[in-house]
C-alpha cells in the first residue's frame, strides 16, 4: 500500500476500514469495595491507636504485593493524623477526605427541629461545638475523577457525636475499560447508645441525618452512573432505623435507577460456602452497609464477600469493626435482574 498525496492505492477504502481495529467495547469489570470504621477517636476517648493503624496500612501493602488488595476502601472514625496516614502508607494513589471541622451546612431549622435544638445538652457534647472533622477518608487505586462533600446541618447531631462535623463524602470513580464510572459514597450515621442521649433523640438526629443525605445525594450530576454508598449506618438490631433507612434509600438516584438499591451483604449471603464466618458475625450487627444500584448505562452485581480485617485466632481485632469487602461486577447496559428492595441482617431472617 502507497499513499500519494492523500490518495490511497493498492487496496480498497472498503478493505482498509474493514482491516482497521475496531474500538474496543465497553467489557465487564471487576470492583472491590472495603468498608471498615477503624476506631481512630482522638485522645482522650481512645489511646494508644496508632500502632493498630500502622498494622492496617501495613496488611494493605501486603494484599497489594499479592494484588488481592481493595480497589476502593472508605473510613470512617479516621479522625486522627495517625488514623488518616492509612491510605498514604498501604500506597492508595488517590486519597480523599470528607469535611473539616469547619465546614458548614448553613440549613435553617424548621420550628420543629428548633425545639429538637433547645434540647441540646451542654454535659453530652451538644453544646460544645465541632472539635474534630467527619474522619471520612476514601482511598482508590483507580482515578478519582470527581469529588463533592456535605457537613450535615449542625443541628442534625445528639450526644457525643455533635463534637464531629459527621457528613457525607462521595466521588466519582473511572473505571478504565468499562462501561460506566461508578459513584461511591460513604457516611457515618448518628449512633445510639454511644451517643449517650436517650432514643429518642439520637434517633430523631439518625432521621434528620438521612434526610440531609438524601438532599445531598439529589444535586449530584452524576446519577446516570452507578452508585454504592457504603458506611457505617448505625442500623442495629432497630427496627424504626432500618424502616427509616429503607425509606430513605428507596429515594436515592430514582430518576436513572435501574430497579431497588440492594445491599451487598444481603445479596450475597445466600452463597453460604463463600459467606465468612466473621462475614455473618458482621451482618448480625447490621451497622456497615454497601448499598448499590445499578442504571441502565450500567449494571452492578455484588457477587461475593470477603473480611480482610476481621478477627484474629485469639479473638483480637484491629478496630471495635470488621473491614469487610464486597466484590462487585461492572456489566455494560441493563443487569439482567434486579432482586426485590430489602434491608436486613441475620437477626431478621
Amino acid at each position: 500500500m502507497r499513499l500519494f498525496d492523500g490518495v490511497i492505492t493498492g487496496i480498497g477504502v472498503a478493505a482498509l476500514i474493514a482491516a482497521a481495529p475496531a474500538e474496543a467495547a465497553p467489557t465487564t469489570a471487576p470492583l472491590s469495595v472495603m468498608t471498615y470504621n477503624v476506631h481512630g477517636l482522638p485522645w482522650p476517648l481512645a489511646q494508644g491507636r496508632d500502632a493498630d493503624f500502622g498494622r492496617i496500612a501495613a496488611r494493605l501493602r501486603t494484599m497489594r504485593r499479592s494484588g488481592t488488595q481493595p480497589d476502593v476502601v472508605v473510613l470512617q472514625e479516621a479522625f486522627t493524623n495517625a488514623a488518616k496516614a492509612i491510605g498514604r502508607q498501604s500506597g492508595y494513589p488517590y486519597v480523599v477526605t470528607g469535611p473539616t471541622v469547619d465546614e458548614v451546612n448553613a440549613v435553617t431549622p424548621s420550628a420543629l427541629e428548633r425545639v429538637f435544638v433547645a434540647g441540646a445538652s451542654w454535659f453530652k457534647g451538644e453544646r460544645s461545638g465541632k472539635l474534630v472533622d467527619s474522619g471520612l477518608v476514601i482511598l482508590s487505586d483507580h482515578p478519582i475523577v470527581g469529588v463533592r462533600r456535605t457537613a450535615f446541618p449542625s443541628y442534625a447531631c445528639a450526644g457525643f457525636d455533635c463534637l464531629a462535623n459527621k457528613g457525607v463524602l462521595l466521588v466519582k470513580v473511572e473505571m478504565p475499560g468499562a462501561a460506566s464510572p461508578v459513584v461511591i459514597a460513604t457516611a457515618h450515621f448518628n449512633s445510639r447508645h454511644s451517643s449517650g442521649v436517650p432514643d429518642s433523640r439520637s434517633n430523631h438526629a439518625y432521621r434528620l441525618q438521612l434526610d440531609a443525605a438524601g438532599r445531598f445525594l439529589a444535586r449530584m450530576p452524576w446519577h446516570s452512573d452507578p452508585i454504592i454508598f457504603a458506611g457505617d449506618f448505625n442500623v442495629g438490631k432497630s427496627g424504626p432505623r432500618r424502616h427509616w433507612l429503607a425509606n430513605a434509600m428507596s429515594g436515592w438516584w430514582k430518576d436513572t435507577r435501574l430497579g431497588p438499591m440492594q445491599d451487598a451483604m444481603h445479596s450475597c449471603h445466600g452463597d453460604f460456602a463463600r459467606f465468612p464466618k466473621a462475614a455473618e458475625e458482621s451482618f448480625a450487627r447490621a451497622k456497615d452497609w454497601q448499598i448499590f444500584a445499578s442504571t441502565r448505562l450500567a449494571g452492578l452485581n455484588a457477587e461475593r464477600i470477603s473480611v480482610p480485617f476481621g478477627r484474629a485466632r485469639n479473638g483480637e481485632m484491629l478496630s471495635d469493626h470488621f473491614g469487610y469487602t464486597a466484590h462487585y461486577r461492572l456489566t455494560p447496559g441493563s443487569p439482567i435482574s434486579v432482586a426485590p428492595a430489602r434491608l436486613a441482617s441475620a437477626a431478621s431472617l
